[in-house]
């Protein structure tokens, strides 16, 4: 009989605490103080021509670019094969670099491998060196689970974050832009590859810009996105883009959307026909799941960040296109605190609509608590000023677990957990 009580208790409990999530009740937690900024050296057994701030990213369904910076030039080659002797197929890319203002990269190599079985570890070495290194594709089918994360900076909450995201595991990274934090300082650029090498060099990770990623200063250097556009190169030509800004692509049932929030989108915009195009050629019946990720958050019930051309105008505009598209969720950061609203659209609660999530702290260095409004609005159901990262993992085509987990004294913390299921299986939302 105890063991029963207690089982009817637990089953309570859980069942209370979804009820007050729904009623926008938001658990009390005082914001951490910020923690120092951190810079990754070069490691001392790499040189000149060691591959370092190694990353993969997805090209297409089967294929990887696989991508290192080098102090000296080195082919731009990769050997690679399911075991580790790395030997059984060859890839050669291309060389790349940058300069901005006074400083000049090293050579940036760009190799793309495949085709490449799902789900699959891979062993690989670039170059002359004969370091192996390896990396694992991401399954063709569900399940599949994505670590999503925002603003990560490089800062001692950054190496929390990425620990956390680590240890369980995933299949691929989105980052929803402001990577680096570098502001004009590249140097800070190689700093944060290495820092997420260990990480970047193992699974995908596919991102977007944020406002720190611009790097334009008036009369220095017109060009916006110099860095980014050179060491983070997406694959926006596989997607028909004619921008590294804006881009698409699909794995295990979902078809992921990367907006830039600093790009032109007004309806005359290259990235406005774009996104018409490509939500045109999305079929619900391959990928049931559609996520849309950019920087800028429509939806804010911050303080910070109110009124921004970025959110209000890019709302404005793209709202619909993305409502009758029928989107599930749109994931955004920019605001150093986190925020789940329910399905939205034009300001109030739609059960057609998506669900929008703010993710911006994932380690950023600003020091100061992003205060939120009170009372909250009622579509907004959860909000928490802290550092951490979230997962989606879907599980098949019309149901996807959200979580949130939070940096706590440096222990992973999950302080909300969700299930949502896609609007292509809602016979309610098919008819637009």
């Amino acid at each position: 009989m105890g063991v029963h009580m207690r089982v009817r208790g637990i089953i309570s409990l859980l069942f209370l605490i979804s009820v007050l999530l729904e009623f926008n009740v938001v658990y009390s937690y005082t914001r951490p103080p910020p923690r120092k900024n951190i810079f990754t050296p070069l490691s001392d057994d790499d040189d000149a021509s060691s591959p370092q701030q190694v990353r993969v990213s997805q090209v297409g369904k089967d294929r990887m670019r696989i991508s290192w910076f080098t102090i000296y030039p080195t082919p731009a080659t990769v050997q690679y094969g399911l075991t580790p002797s790395a030997n059984s197929f060859n890839a050669t890319g291309v060389i790349d670099s940058y300069h901005y203002m006074f400083y000049y990269s090293g050579p940036v190599h760009n190799v793309i491998v495949g085709p490449l079985k799902p789900n699959t570890v891979y062993y690989y070495r670039m170059g002359d060196c004969t370091k192996v290194y390896n990396f694992k594709t991401p399954p063709s089918h569900f399940p599949i689970k994505f670590a999503v994360v925002g603003d990560l900076g490089q800062t001692e909450y950054t190496k929390t974050t990425l620990q956390h995201i680590s240890d369980p595991g995933y299949d691929m990274l989105l980052l929803a832009g402001d990577l680096s934090y570098a502001d004009t300082i590249q140097e800070q650029w190689e700093s944060f590859g290495r820092l997420i090498e260990p990480l970047a060099s193992q699974r995908p990770w596919m991102v977007t810009t944020g406002d720190h990623d611009i790097e334009k200063i008036t009369f220095f250097h017109r060009r916006s996105f110099t860095a980014y556009n050179t060491r983070w190169l997406m694959p926006f030509n596989e997607s028909g883009s004619n921008s590294n800004q804006y881009y698409s692509f699909e794995v295990a049932g979902v078809h992921i959307i990367m907006l830039g929030s600093y790009t032109d989108f007004d309806s005359n915009s290259n990235q406005y026909k774009w996104l018409q195009g490509d939500l045109n050629k999305v079929d619900r019946k391959n990928t049931p799941w559609l996520v849309v990720m950019f920087h800028a958050p429509w939806y804010n019930s911050n303080t910070l960040h109110q009124g921004e051309y970025a959110s209000v105008e890019m709302k404005a505009i793209l709202e619909d296109m993305l409502y009758k598209a029928r989107v599930d969720i749109v994931i955004s950061a920019h605001i150093h605190a986190y925020e789940r609203f329910t399905r939205v659209y034009k300001e109030k609660a739609n059960k057609c609509g998506p669900v929008y999530i703010t993710i911006g702290d994932g380690g950023n260095r600003d020091d100061f608590n992003p205060y939120f409004m009170d009372p909250p609005p009622d579509i907004s159901f959860f909000r928490e000023r802290s550092f951490g990262h979230g997962t989606l993992e879907v599980t098949n085509a019309t149901h996807a677990l959200w979580t949130w987990i939070r940096n706590h004294d440096d222990k992973p913390v999950t302080t909300e957990s969700l299930w949502l299921t896609s609007l292509s299986s809602d016979s309610a939302c098919n008819g637009n």
